[in-house]
């Protein structure tokens, strides 16, 4: 009989749970003119009208939908935690757009960070300063692997603004491949931060540290972390460090390490979280 009571009431708790758990947010399509075509994306915005500080959230090689869902988890996360700090988040589909998969094994991309992805940060901010709800003062960019590869060309002083003013308010790249960067002299012209992991297989920490030191005296702001241990993806949630393999899923890298580091990840939220709020 006791044990009987305690699943009922462990059962009402449930329920009562349930119901006043607030829902989680849904993320709503959005069509943007870009060239001669469309860029869609998926936008999370606070309730109201603002107007709210906006970050577009760039996805890498595995592209930003899920089997079954529009964003990733590994995005959905994040997008919902900047959403409970009062901000927007604009997430660009590149690949979807162009009616591709994922384009972490493609030997030949059609898609290339330099080119098409910038094209499509400066598509979705023209779009943003339109939109009334969006502070187009407070506009930063965040990108992961590949996203995190355009993010670093688009910051580039030798990229003009294109008649968009005002310019990004700053920049945060996860684990980009930072090689060709740091061969070209990369600078930035809005603060820029790097986070990465110092066991990284899939990038390269030593390229990012000499970029970002490269740079100092002749860009803005420019910071790199590097989290001792830390493997590729460290900041994606509950998944445990692995080996990519010979059959590894389309969405992952070629090669390399990928896994959760727990430390690492709770201090890139909180650094993210002030970097954005600079």
């Amino acid at each position: 009989m006791r044990a009987l009571t305690a699943i009922f009431f462990l059962a009402q708790f449930a329920v009562a749970f349930a119901a006043d758990a607030a829902p989680l947010p849904v993320p709503h399509q959005v069509d943007i003119p870009s060239g001669s075509g469309v860029l869609h994306a998926q936008l999370y915005k606070p309730d109201g009208d603002g107007p709210f500080p906006v970050v577009i959230a760039l996805h890498g090689c595995g592209g930003l939908a899920g089997h079954s869902e529009p964003v990733q988890p590994r995005y959905r996360d994040w997008a919902e935690q900047l959403l409970k700090d009062g901000k927007a988040v604009l997430l660009p589909d590149s690949y979807g757009s162009r009616e591709l998969g994922p384009q972490c094994h493609v030997r030949e991309r059609r898609v290339l960070a330099r080119r098409e992805r910038v094209a499509d940060i400066l598509a979705a901010r023209q779009w943003l300063v339109q939109q009334p709800w969006a502070a187009h003062d407070r506009i930063s960019l965040l990108g992961w692997a590949n996203g995190a590869n355009a993010l670093l060309w688009a910051v580039r002083p030798q990229l003009s603004a294109r008649n968009v003013e005002p310019d990004f308010r700053s920049a945060i790249a996860f684990y980009p491949d930072c090689r060709v960067s740091s061969g070209l002299g990369w600078s930035a012209r809005v603060p820029t931060l790097v986070l990465i992991g110092a066991k990284d297989d899939v990038s390269s920490p030593p390229a990012c540290r000499q970029m970002i030191d490269g740079a100092h005296g002749r860009s803005a702001l420019a910071r790199i972390v590097v989290y001792p241990g830390a493997y590729h993806d460290f900041d994606r949630a509950n998944l445990p460090v692995h080996a990519v393999g010979p059959a590894a899923d389309a969405t992952d890298p070629e090669k390399g390490h990928l896994g959760t580091d727990a430390e690492a990840r709770a201090d890139s939220q909180k650094r993210v979280a002030e970097w954005l709020a600079r």
